[in-house]
């Protein structure tokens, strides 16, 4: 190929290189120095219940906005309206916007608060509430004015209603809006995140939550009734890292193998060597042997509706039944369910009735093996 022909071909692409960039420089850039805005973990270990909003956190970003020629610097932001003053957070949060220090080519000026695209300000200051379906502008005597480069500081304050803080599972927020320009068509995208973890409740049964009742002997136990065995206590409590409102339910370990037919507050022993029913067991609270943080009487609610309806509450002790929640509050013939607590701690009862011997495998040593779990459930 000859080399003119070579030259000409270099130089073509070389031209077609610098239309490009020509073509970029006529565009105007907008650009936000923190597009995703992370109010962090919320624990409502250190949140106050009294008020009906809480406080997420402050955030602060800056926004560029810059154009080869001068034009119309005016930024409006899209997003769903909490209120007049404030955006929304998801349906049970908000927050709010902040402008100010701008800066207009190099000169601080005045913002304006624009109601709509091309009108004038209604609010002029250093610093405003960058109000919803607004815009905000750099201005001077009350007119807009026009420039090449015009940054801004821009202070997020966002809010959640109290009562939404109060999650059963780890939950996460996250809503977006976006900053355009009027005249230029550039836009950026801004989102807000939050999380927020629900109250931690550890509970405890003293020794382990073990109930030994050591060797039994055969020649002891009733051949043809069932066999009362000593009533067993252990100590239990719950600490939760905030004040909670939380229920109590048993699970059976050994589900069906409980003598007594169907009764929902035992639960079994397991089976013998030739899976005969060795017995079964009753898990007893009285609210009266509980205490719970400052409150005076504790007395007990169940519901049998997964937490849909409570039981007028009472100072009754019955076995705890396996299809059942239960928990506490402070008021007698409540039906509010369970009352908010941090720490909680009592006596619970065991009592066992073993099978008649003749209707157990004696052949070999029968291991009465129950087993069962307390579950603390969220409400």
């Amino acid at each position: 190929m000859p080399l003119q022909t070579c030259l000409r071909r270099l130089s073509a692409c070389l031209l077609i290189g610098a239309l490009g960039n020509a073509q970029a420089q006529d565009e105007c850039q907008l650009n936000i120095s923190e597009p995703l805005l992370d109010f962090g973990l919320m624990s409502r270990v250190a949140q106050s219940d009294s008020t009906p909003q809480r406080l997420l956190g402050e955030r602060r970003l800056s926004l560029t906005f810059n154009c080869p020629q001068p034009a119309d610097m005016s930024l409006f932001y899209r997003a769903l309206a909490a209120s007049t003053q404030r955006l929304q957070f998801t349906e049970q949060g908000s927050y709010e916007m902040q402008v100010s220090d701008g800066v207009l080519d190099g000169q601080a000026v005045e913002l304006g608060l624009l109601p709509a695209n091309g009108q004038p300000p209604i609010s002029i200051g250093t610093a405003l509430n960058w109000r919803p379906g607004h815009g905000i502008s750099p201005v001077l005597a009350g007119s807009v004015l026009l420039g090449k480069n015009f940054s801004l500081q821009l202070t997020l304050n966002a809010w959640a209603d109290t009562a939404a803080t109060h999650v059963k599972d780890a939950t996460t927020w996250e809503v977006s809006g976006t900053v355009y320009g009027s005249q230029s068509g550039r836009y950026r995208e801004l989102t807000l995140r939050a999380h927020f973890a629900p109250v931690a409740c550890n509970p405890h049964l003293s020794n382990g939550g073990l109930v030994d009742y050591g060797t039994l002997l055969a020649k002891d136990l009733s051949a043809t009734n069932e066999t009362p065995l000593p009533t067993r206590t252990l100590q239990f409590s719950v600490s939760c890292d905030a004040p909670a409102p939380f229920a109590l339910r048993m699970h059976d370990n050994r589900h069906g193998s409980a003598t007594g037919g169907t009764d929902e507050t035992a639960y079994g022993l397991d089976l013998d060597s030739s899976h005969n029913k060795i017995g079964r067991y009753y898990l007893t609270i009285d609210p009266a042997e509980f205490t719970a943080d400052t409150f005076a009487t504790l007395y007990r609610t169940d519901s049998t509706s997964s937490g849909a309806a409570w039981s007028s509450s009472s100072s009754r002790q019955i076995p705890m039944a396996a299809n059942s929640l239960m928990g506490f509050t402070d008021s007698a013939g409540s039906t509010l369910g369970p009352v908010a607590i941090q720490n909680l701690a009592g006596t619970v009862r065991i009592k066992a009735y073993l099978a008649p011997t003749q209707a157990l495998d004696l052949r070999n040593v029968v291991q009465i093996n129950g087993s069962g779990t307390l579950e603390i459930i969220y409400l």
